[in-house]
């Protein structure tokens, strides 16, 4: 009891230090319930839910997994919304055409071109602050994951409580997952063995001079949760409404029932996975 108390004086000091600073420095740790929205992708959210708004999502995976294809997918459907999103491209990769192309509505859409993941991060922490994005994408998928893993804790940390209780959905797509638990959800990616068809038609007619011509007709992308403590705030209201006697936890289920396959799009012109 003795050190119960003391460990509740503790943090009522530490509240009390950091009022006006801080908005309840501790109420992060409990919180799992969030306002969802679409990923752009029906397989997905048939999986997780949705993006949390207010809370950062990691899409991680190695090159060619799938990663872009989920971004520009968020991306589409926030703008076909009429938010306001921001993409941090931190090795200046994006492809305009490819994202119209996709459905991203690029006149809603603020695109900063750094060369380095400090200007990104950089970038990333002001746009937060500043606030009124729907969808802040950060690109790190170029970056060497040696170099990724050196952004310390807190920084992640200053993101996660810069974006919580903002209508903000802050996504980071690297090849490792960094953020700990710092990320509400973290999502891994893999791509399947590619489908392939036989070159046939006016238009290949160039492929049928060969007999190995082969036309590439897509892959399907794995997504499988890797971490996850988000909640639909619409569940939770239904739970207290029509069930007051049951808890608002989360089962994330099998491994099974949490992996979710879709088409990565590869009919845009320049299309990087």
């Amino acid at each position: 009891m003795a050190a119960a108390s003391s460990l509740a004086e503790l943090r009522a000091k530490i509240e009390l230090d950091l009022r006006g600073r801080v908005v309840s420095p501790f109420n992060y740790r409990d919180r799992n319930v969030f306002e969802l929205v679409t990923t752009g992708i029906p397989s997905l959210d048939a999986v997780v839910g949705g993006l949390p708004r207010g809370a950062m999502t990691e899409i991680c995976g190695p090159p060619c997994s799938g990663r872009t294809s989920v971004m520009l997918a968020a991306l589409a459907a926030r703008t076909a919304e009429g938010e306001t999103c921001a993409l941090i491209d931190a090795r200046n990769s994006f492809d305009p055409a490819v994202a119209s192309a996709a459905g991203v509505v690029l006149e809603r859409v603020l695109w900063v071109r750094c060369q380095n993941a400090d200007q990104a991060l950089r970038a990333t922490d002001l746009l937060i602050q500043a606030g009124g994005f729907g969808l802040v994408a950060v690109d790190l998928s170029d970056i060497a994951p040696k170099i990724v893993r050196y952004v310390p804790l807190n920084a992640w940390f200053r993101f996660r409580r810069a974006v919580e209780d903002t209508p903000t959905v802050l996504m980071v797509m690297e090849q490792e997952a960094n953020a700990k638990t710092c990320a509400s959800l973290v999502l891994r990616l893999e791509a399947r063995p590619g489908e392939w068809s036989e070159a046939a038609g006016d238009r290949e007619r160039s492929f049928v001079r060969h007999s190995m011509g082969r036309l590439f007709r897509g892959f399907e992308v794995e997504a499988d949760v890797v971490r996850t403590r988000v909640q639909d705030v619409n569940e939770v209201m239904a739970i207290n409404e029509f069930k007051p006697w049951r808890t608002a936890g989360f089962d994330s289920g099998s491994k099974q029932d949490r992996t979710a396959s879709f088409q990565a799009a590869t009919n845009w012109s320049g299309f990087r996975a």
